[in-house]
């Protein structure tokens, strides 16, 4: 019969998401953290919906060495509680043995009866006819394959081999701290479990990352996912399908603006027309939009902002066309027309670095989106 199991990995479970912006009035941190603790019913659920009843964690099931009693204990009961299925933790770079050495001790001594602790660099039988090989990550940072113990691992004639491993893949180098490419075929695996690249990747055929089953950063652009896998045999080639498990997406948009373009009209067009409140959002603006196009760009980005889990405009690219008749919107004269100049004269200067240009572009919008608002 077909052996199956789900593949997961980076939970990060009790990630503070200090990095986000909490707004006065909302809750986001505390949502994203109650996501990732989530996750562990949505695997399990995996689980049930493929016919497996092993749950392959590859690292950095919690966020670090030194979690809260309660994030650790919560968690544990948490997968307890999913009756028929077995979990299985290795240690990755953020909870290492060595950093998180009472970590490991609590989660033995604290363990339910369907989860196993793989803190050995041995052999385990998962099922009959299958063989787990873990290698758990000792140091946060190290000089070697993680992965490099398979090759010397032993299991029972006919029977699967399931590698487990944290760590990154890339081309051999001479440091040798990277998985080898090859590990599956060195090792004699049917398929290897990665974790620590936070997006999906399929190595080849039998290496795969899944992922983290919760996405927390904008570089991969899509829900968090799990892979469920089934393997026929020895020497099969592996089925893996990948299994939606994200609540929250994170994603980045291009804005490209030319001027007097509308550009509040041309955000709103870039926007999601539903599920905005589980969406995090970064826009990058870039081009040219005059002073009135800007200020209409920041309401614009303000107006839709509590729509969204969290919503960054970025306009760091976006340059700034000046015209007499924006500066005489600030004033016609006085002390804000001689300081809309100066900024004018700052920003044009060929003898200031980009930085500094930016910088006084920045505040000559920032000075016109006031000065219109003030008027309203």
């Amino acid at each position: 019969m077909t052996f199956r199991f789900i593949h997961a990995s980076d939970l990060h479970i009790g990630r503070k998401f200090a990095n986000i912006p909490q707004p006065p009035d909302g809750n986001i941190r505390g949502r994203l953290m109650e996501a990732r603790h989530g996750a562990i019913a949505k695997l399990a659920q995996a689980a049930r919906d493929h016919g497996a009843v092993h749950v392959l964690l590859a690292g950095d099931t919690f966020d670090t060495a030194t979690p809260s009693p309660a994030v650790v204990r919560q968690a544990l009961t948490a997968m307890g509680e999913e009756a028929g299925i077995t979990w299985w933790l290795l240690p990755g770079n953020h909870d290492n043995l060595r950093d998180a050495e009472p970590l490991w001790d609590a989660i033995r001594r604290d363990a339910p009866a369907n989860l196993r602790a793989l803190t050995d660099a041995a052999p385990v039988e998962m099922a009959e006819g299958a063989t787990l090989l873990p290698c758990p990550i000792a140091f946060r940072a190290g000089a070697s394959d993680p992965s490099a113990p398979l090759d010397h691992m032993q299991s029972p004639e006919g029977h699967l081999r399931i590698g487990l491993a944290h760590g990154g893949v890339t081309d051999f180098t001479e440091s040798g701290d990277a998985i080898a490419p090859d590990r599956d075929r060195r090792a004699r695996l049917d398929y290897l479990a990665l974790g620590d690249w936070h997006g999906r990747m399929a190595v080849s055929d039998r290496v795969h990352y899944c992922g983290t089953p919760e996405q927390d950063r904008f570089k991969h652009g899509r829900r968090g996912v799990c892979l469920a896998v089934g393997i026929a045999g020895p020497n099969a080639a592996p089925e893996v399908a990948e299994v939606e498990t994200g609540i929250f997406l994170w994603s980045e948009a291009e804005l490209q603006l030319h001027p007097r373009q509308d550009a509040a009209a041309a955000l709103q067009a870039l926007l999601p027309a539903t599920g905005r409140r589980d969406h995090l959002l970064r826009v990058t603006a870039s081009g040219w939009a005059g002073l009135p196009d800007r200020a209409d760009l920041a309401r614009a980005a303000e107006a839709c902002a509590p729509d969204f889990a969290h919503f960054d405009l970025v306009t760091e690219a976006l340059a700034t066309q000046y015209e007499a008749g924006d500066l005489d919107e600030i004033d016609r004269g006085g002390a804000l027309r001689l300081a809309a100049e100066a900024l004018v004269a700052e920003a044009e200067a060929e003898t200031l670095s980009q930085a500094e240009r930016d910088v006084a572009a920045d505040a000559l919008a920032r000075l016109h989106a006031y000065v219109q608002g003030a008027k309203a």
